[in-house]
This record gives C-alpha cells, sequence and structure tokens, in this order.
C-alpha cells in the first residue's frame, strides 16, 4: 500500500471552505428564521417551530438514504464529489425561498414554509452530508484529521461571523425602508446574498480538493461499498458503541447551541431591552471568541486528547449559559463578558465530535471490511438539522404557552408579560445547561481513546498489505 502523502495546505484551505456556505445558511436559520416566521410573516410560534420540525423529520428519512448513495457512487470525481456539484445551486435557490412572505392566510403561509423548509433540508444534505464524509476520505492520520476538522469549523465560524456582519449591513441599510412596512426586505435580500455565497463557495471548494480526491483513490485502491440493505447498515452503524456516545455528545451539546442561538434575539430585545444591533453584536463576541479559541483546542487536543478538551471548555460554557440567566436588565458589561466565555465553550463543540467520526469509521471498518462514511456522516449531519429543527420547536411552544404577545404589522414593539420573560430566561440558561452535563457525562465514558484507535489504524494497514 503506498503511503498517503500529508494534506497541502491549499487542500485544507478548500476543504474548510466547503463548510463555509453551510454555516452561512444555518446560521441565518438559526438566529433569525424564527424571529422571522413569528415577527415578519406573523406565524403562530408553535406553527413557526413546527414549519422546522417537519423539515427534519423529513431529514431522518432522507439523511440515511442520501448517505448510503453517495457510499455507493461511482464516478470521475470519487463518491461525493458529484453530489456536491449537481446540488449546490438548487440548495442557493431553496435557501432563499424562506424568506419570501407570499400573500395569503394563515394556513397558505405555513404549508409555503413547510414546502420550502422540505426544499432546503433536502438541498442541504446532498451537499453537506457528502462533504462532511469526505474528512474521512482525505485523509488517514488521527491528528491530521483533527487539524482538518480545524480547518474546516475555522471556516465555518468565520462564515458564522460574516453572516452576521452582512445582516447588520442590510438591517442597517434598508432600516428605512422597513419602517413603512416593507418588513420583509431585509430578510429578503439577506437570503439572496447568503443564497448566493453559498453556492460560490461549494464550488470553490470542489475545485480545490479535487486531485487529492483522485489521488487518495489511487492509493487506497477500489473501496468497497456494502452491498447489503439500507436496514441492516442501520443496524451495523448502531452496534458500534462508540459512535452511539458520539452522536449523544454532539446532539446535546448542539442542541444547547441552538436553543441558545435561537432564544438570544429575545434575550437580548425582550429582558435586556436593547435593540437588535445589540443582539447581532452580542453573536459577533461569541462566534469570535469560538473562531480564535479553535487553534487553542486544536494544539490541546493533540496533548490531552479529544475527550480532555471537551472536559476543559464545556465547563466554561455551562458557566456562562448560568451567568446570562442570573443577568438583570442593564448589565451590558457582564452580557459581553458571558458571550466571551461561552464562545471559548462553545468551540468544542464545532471541533471535537465532529473529529471523532472519521476515528468510528476507521473501527466499523476493522470490524466489517467496509467503508460506509456515509451513512455514518448521515446521522451527524440529521443530529445537526434535528437539533436546529428541535430547538426552534421547543421555544415556539414554549413561547406560545408563556403568553408571548405576536407584534403587529406597522406598530411599535410589544410589551411581554412577565410569563413570557420568565420563558426568555428558562430557555437561556437551565435547559441549556443541562445538556451540557449530559455532554460531560456520556463524554466521560467515550471508549475511542488516542491509543486505540492508532492500534486500529495498524490492524486496518497490516490487512491491506496482505
Amino acid at each position: 500500500m503506498q503511503e498517503t502523502k500529508p494534506l497541502t495546505l491549499w487542500q485544507k484551505l478548500s476543504y474548510g471552505l466547503g463548510d463555509f456556505g453551510a454555516a452561512i445558511t444555518t446560521n441565518i436559520v438559526s438566529f433569525y428564521l424564527l424571529f422571522f416566521l413569528t415577527n415578519i410573516a406573523r406565524l403562530p410560534p408553535t406553527k413557526a417551530g413546527l414549519v422546522l420540525l417537519v423539515g427534519k423529520l423529513w431529514d431522518g428519512i432522507n439523511d440515511p438514504i442520501i448517505g448510503l448513495l453517495s457510499d455507493k457512487t461511482r464516478s470521475s470525481l470519487g463518491r461525493r464529489l458529484p453530489w456536491m456539484l449537481y446540488t449546490a445551486v438548487p440548495l442557493g435557490i431553496s435557501f432563499f425561498l424562506l424568506w419570501l412572505v407570499p400573500k395569503g392566510g394563515e394556513n397558505l403561509l405555513f404549508a409555503y414554509y413547510v414546502l420550502a423548509a422540505l426544499l432546503f433540508n433536502t438541498f442541504y444534505t446532498t451537499v453537506n452530508l457528502p462533504y462532511a464524509a469526505l474528512t474521512a476520505e482525505l485523509t488517514d492520520d488521527y491528528h491530521e484529521r483533527t487539524a482538518l476538522t480545524g480547518f474546516r469549523f475555522t471556516f465555518s465560524i468565520s462564515g458564522s461571523i460574516l453572516s452576521l456582519v452582512i445582516a447588520l449591513a442590510v438591517f442597517k441599510a434598508l432600516s428605512n425602508r422597513s419602517d413603512s412596512c416593507q418588513e420583509a426586505l431585509p430578510y429578503t435580500t439577506l437570503g439572496g446574498i447568503i443564497a448566493i455565497l453559498c453556492v460560490i463557495a461549494t464550488l470553490g471548494c470542489i475545485g480545490g480538493i479535487k486531485q487529492r480526491v483522485e489521488e487518495q483513490a489511487r492509493v487506497q485502491g477500489e473501496v468497497r461499498a456494502s452491498q447489503i440493505s439500507l436496514w441492516e447498515q442501520l443496524k451495523v452503524v448502531f452496534s458500534n458503541v462508540p459512535f452511539l456516545y458520539v452522536i449523544g455528545i454532539y446532539f446535546c451539546c448542539w442542541l444547547a447551541l441552538q436553543i441558545t442561538a435561537s432564544i438570544i434575539p429575545y434575550y437580548v430585545t425582550n429582558w435586556m431591552g436593547l435593540d437588535n444591533a445589540n443582539f447581532t453584536q452580542v453573536m459577533l463576541a461569541v462566534q469570535g471568541t469560538a473562531l480564535l479559541m479553535l487553534f487553542v483546542w486544536s494544539k490541546l487536543s493533540q496533548r490531552f486528547g479529544k475527550r480532555g478538551v471537551i472536559f476543559m471548555g464545556v465547563p466554561l460554557w455551562l458557566v456562562a449559559q448560568i451567568g446570562l440567566y442570573l443577568l438583570q436588565p442593564g448589565q451590558i458589561v457582564g452580557m459581553y463578558f458571558l458571550a466571551i466565555v461561552a464562545g471559548c465553550g462553545l468551540s468544542t463543540a464545532y471541533l471535537i465530535p465532529w473529529s471523532m467520526v472519521p476515528d468510528v469509521t476507521d473501527l466499523d471498518e476493522l470490524n466489517t471490511g467496509e467503508r460506509r462514511e456515509g451513512i455514518f456522516y448521515a446521522f451527524m449531519v440529521l443530529l445537526q438539522k434535528f437539533g436546529l429543527a428541535v430547538g426552534l420547536f421547543l421555544l415556539g411552544l414554549l413561547l406560545e404557552r408563556s403568553g408571548f404577545v405576536r407584534a403587529q404589522p406597522c406598530a411599535p414593539p410589544p410589551i411581554q408579560p412577565a410569563s413570557a420573560l420568565q420563558a426568555i430566561r428558562l430557555a437561556i440558561a437551565p435547559i441549556p445547561a443541562s445538556l451540557l452535563v449530559c455532554t460531560l457525562i456520556l463524554t466521560y465514558f467515550y471508549p475511542l481513546t488516542q491509543s486505540l484507535h492508532q492500534t486500529i489504524r495498524l490492524q486496518l494497514q497490516e490487512r491491506k498489505q496482505t
């Protein structure tokens, strides 16, 4: 077997660019869509959350199927790149459709947004799932996979930051026009800009890593794809104990992240009494810190391992969430300080779980003799989207049950009752905090250590040489 060459800097940068497009779309959905559906499209909070939940339930069907199909794909561009290439433009169009407000009653609007969400989630899967599975194909090295994941989420968080900067500029530029009851215009404009950037980033990623994909195909030889049914593959995947821990760790910390991201606009405007500009600045503080800490955590993982990094980062995040719950209106400096502390911790949620998945797929190959990255990454992408949907649905339900007052056309923001304010505070700390505690517990019992993975790689190399 030929020795795999280290990835070049250009290849790492190109691969990272692929998550830029996914990040800017996901970030805008996370931070603005629930607010848009309730305050601009004026759907009831429960129906607004249900829009996202329906889309993710559909993902529970299409994610494993697309993962399986990408594993079986054979083309001159490899197994993953054709999916990204042919569905990049449909992804951009479907994202743009989310930010239009068609004329009609509540039921028509609800049906429209459900359809738009179904389209967006489908094309997001066909682009991002094969992209994520490329981590395990581009390199076999334990630490290089962590570094590659670091590049991926450097672009991911940079995209999140840029999307907030673009949103701030768009809202500022169109604020006068939106005051004249054209409230949807800033969101529609933002949707169009983000859609174009998403398509460009995806195509740029493909161009930058195409040569590496072809080289790896020659080094690794013909990849044996599984011939068993989808149901049998699912049974194999869920018999992989380390993977069960990985998806548990990821779902808990990602759901905590999504709940916090979605409630922040309400927390800043309704509890802290500030305007939308302050909300965007808070999120910039969080994302900017998370971006810088990616490099720190990546270095620390080489010394203390992936589990050690979670034990260092998540407690910081936990303390920040509790601090936000205790803050009172007017304590602005404290709010920004806690945003920075939270960014330090949540950076580990981006980096570590995703860098664990390639190690899990190596264990599966050792046990079964087959490579099925697509099906494993299908569940990671599914959890990423399902965590967002569950977070938005639960928040919508919580707000409606608490008596949250929806904004009215061309009217000042309403004054929220005490019950709604308390619901917002519950969503900012106790709920995410309990999920972070679960993350720490699952990490403690995670069985696939660095030394064990090195043993797995040696056994795989010996098998291929015989």
